[in-house]
C-alpha cells in the first residue's frame, strides 16, 4: 500500500509562503494540501497560482483543517506566536519560520507549551537542515584543516526601507532576518560555550538595526565574527580557518559549493552540494521523517538550540537598545 502523503498547510501568503509552495510541489510524498491568508482573496489566488487544494481565509480555518499534517508558519515573525500557539492547542505539528518568535520570552512559552501537549514543532531555519552542514562537519571531523580557530560570516542585502526591516511591530532589523543565519552558522560547526560577546549595530530613524557585527570568543579557543546589514550587498560568505587550512562556504545563506584549501591557502578541491530544489525541501523531509518516527522536534534544529539563539538575540538587542512592543 502506497504510503499517505504529509499534507502541509502554510499560513501566510506572501514570498516565502510561495518558495514553499514550489519547493512543495517539487517533492514526492509531502503535498502543499493548503494555504490560509487574512484576506480570502489573496487565498484564493494563491491556490489558483501554485495549484493548492484549499484556500482560507482565515487563520483559524487552516488550522482546524483535519486534513493538515504539519502546519507551516510563514507569517513575519511578530506574528508567529499567536498562530503557533492556536495549532499547538489543537495538536498540530508546527514548522515555524525563522526567526522562531519575536523573543525568548515567547519562544520559551511555546516550547514548553508544545512539549505540554506532546506536539511536534521546530524552527524552520533552512540551513540547518541543508545536506551543506554535514559535508562541513565531515571535513572538520577528518581533520581536513586542522582544529578551527577562526570562524568568520557574514550576511547582507540591500532592502530598502522594507517595513519588516524598519518598523518595530514587524520585529525589524537585521539581526533577527538575517543576523541569525549568520549566528547559526558558528553554532552549526561550533557549539563550544561563548565566553565573551563584543559587538556594534548601527540604527534606522526608527531604533531598528540596520547593520551589525558580533564577536564571540569561545571556550574552545577558537574566535567567531560574524556580521549581517539590510542596508548592502555582501558577500555572503563563510570561513572556517583551522591550523591546518580553511573551508570557504560560498553562501551561508544556501551553500551551493564548499572550497577545501591547506596550508598557505593552497587549492585542494571545490564540493559542490547535491542538485535541489530550492534548498526549503529539506526541512520538509526532515518534519516528515521525525513525525514518522514519533519525535517532538527535528534531529538537526533541537529546541533548546532554538531557545538558545533566540536568548542571544534578545542580550545583542537589549545592548543596541532594538525594543519590539512585545519585549
Amino acid at each position: 500500500m502506497a504510503e499517505s502523503p504529509m499534507r502541509v498547510g502554510i499560513i501566510g501568503a506572501g514570498w516565502i509562503a510561495e518558495k514553499c509552495a514550489i519547493t512543495l510541489n517539487g517533492l514526492e510524498g509531502i503535498d502543499c494540501y493548503a494555504i490560509a491568508s487574512r484576506s480570502q482573496k489573496k487565498a484564493d489566488a494563491f491556490a489558483q497560482k501554485w495549484g493548492v487544494q484549499k484556500a482560507y481565509g482565515s487563520y483559524s480555518e487552516l488550522i482546524h483543517d483535519k486534513q493538515v499534517n504539519l502546519v507551516y508558519v510563514a507569517t513575519p515573525h511578530s506574528h508567529h506566536y499567536e498562530v503557533t500557539r492556536q495549532a499547538i492547542l489543537e495538536g498540530k505539528p508546527c514548522l515555524v519560520e525563522k526567526a522562531f518568535m519575536a523573543n525568548h520570552r515567547q519562544s520559551q512559552d511555546i516550547v514548553q507549551l508544545a512539549r505540554e501537549r506532546h506536539v511536534f514543532i521546530a524552527e524552520a531555519i533552512w540551513t540547518r537542515y541543508q545536506p551543506a552542514v554535514q559535508i562541513i562537519r565531515q571535513l572538520i571531523a577528518d581533520n581536513r584543516i586542522g582544529t578551527p580557530r577562526l570562524i568568520t560570516a557574514t550576511l547582507g542585502y540591500s532592502m530598502g526601507d522594507k517595513p519588516r526591516i524598519m518598523r518595530p511591530d514587524l520585529c525589524g532589523g537585521a539581526l533577527l532576518d538575517l543576523g541569525v543565519y549568520a549566528i547559526n552558522f558558528v553554532r552549526m560547526f561550533c557549539d563550544s560555550a561563548i565566553e565573551n560577546i563584543e559587538s556594534q549595530c548601527v540604527k534606522s530613524d526608527t531604533g531598528m538595526d540596520l547593520s551589525n557585527a558580533i564577536s564571540l570568543r569561545l571556550a574552545n579557543g577558537a574566535l567567531a565574527n560574524v556580521q549581517s546589514s539590510a542596508c548592502c550587498v555582501g558577500d555572503n560568505i563563510g570561513v572556517i580557518a583551522g591550523t591546518d587550512g580553511n573551508l570557504i562556504i560560498d553562501n551561508i545563506n544556501n551553500p551551493q559549493n564548499i572550497r577545501v584549501s591547506t596550508h598557505d591557502r593552497v587549492f585542494v578541491e571545490d564540493i559542490p552540494v547535491p542538485q535541489q530544489i530550492t534548498g526549503y525541501e529539506y526541512q520538509f523531509i526532515s518534519c516528515k521523517e521525525a513525525l514518522a518516527q514519533g519525535l517532538l522536534e527535528p534531529i538537526q534544529m533541537p529546541l533548546e538550540e532554538t531557545l538558545y539563539i533566540m536568548q542571544l538575540m534578545d542580550e545583542l538587542r537589549a545592548k543596541w537598545g532594538v525594543v519590539y512592543p512585545y519585549d
